[in-house]
């Protein structure tokens, strides 16, 4: 499996002429595409299209790019299959339900009755790309994206806490407050009640 990492935590810039080469590996399955860039994320997919191989899969990994990964049609007929996201390690029961919505929109045809559900998760992609700006911490290149995640399941109560492995690990200035603003503007991307419901299950 591939994955293409973002440079501002490690990755390197790989171009089209490496990921077809890449595809020419006969066991190779899935590509991870995470990039946070439009333009390398097409390189990918132009790649796949260009391979003419149909099995292999394309995850997002794009936190700021989730419901237009899922739902554009690459040329080439390429589409993403799902995601593996850091995203996706919070309010999950609603990422599955939104991974739903936008698997069944792109086995439709867009119609005037259609058109208003692809409006309402493209809107709802720019909230996910706003909370997650608040969880991943792009403002500090990512320094506080693991303790932002852990900061989420701390509040749900399924951690005791935000630690890292690195004890001086922590939320960037201003992260903290942030969380509280996404969280407070968009209720509705958090899965709290259902995480409440079956916590005692969970932890026993």
């Amino acid at each position: 499996m591939g994955f293409y990492l973002q440079p501002a935590v490690g990755g390197r810039i790989l171009d089209r002429a490496f990921w077809r080469e890449f595809l020419e590996i006969e066991h190779v399955v899935a590509i991870k595409v995470a990039p946070f860039d439009r333009y390398r994320t097409l390189d990918v997919a132009a790649a796949l299209a260009e391979s003419g191989r149909r099995d292999v899969a394309l995850y997002t990994g794009n936190d700021d790019a989730i419901v237009s990964d899922l739902l554009t049609p690459f040329p080439g007929r390429v589409r993403f299959a799902g995601g593996l996201l850091g995203q996706w390690a919070v309010w999950t029961k609603n990422a599955v339900e939104l991974l739903r919505r936008c698997r069944t929109m792109t086995r439709c045809e867009v119609s005037s009755d259609t058109r208003g559900d692809v409006l309402q998760l493209l809107a709802l992609g720019a909230e996910l790309t706003d909370a997650n700006a608040a969880l991943f911490d792009p403002v500090h290149q990512f320094a506080g994206c693991i303790p932002g995640i852990h900061e989420i399941l701390r509040r749900q109560g399924l951690l005791a806490g935000r630690w890292c492995l690195d004890p001086h690990e922590d939320l960037s200035p201003g992260q903290l407050e942030e969380i509280d603003r996404v969280r407070a503007a968009y209720p509705h991307l958090a899965d709290d009640a259902f995480v409440r419901e079956h916590l005692d299950r969970w932890l026993n």
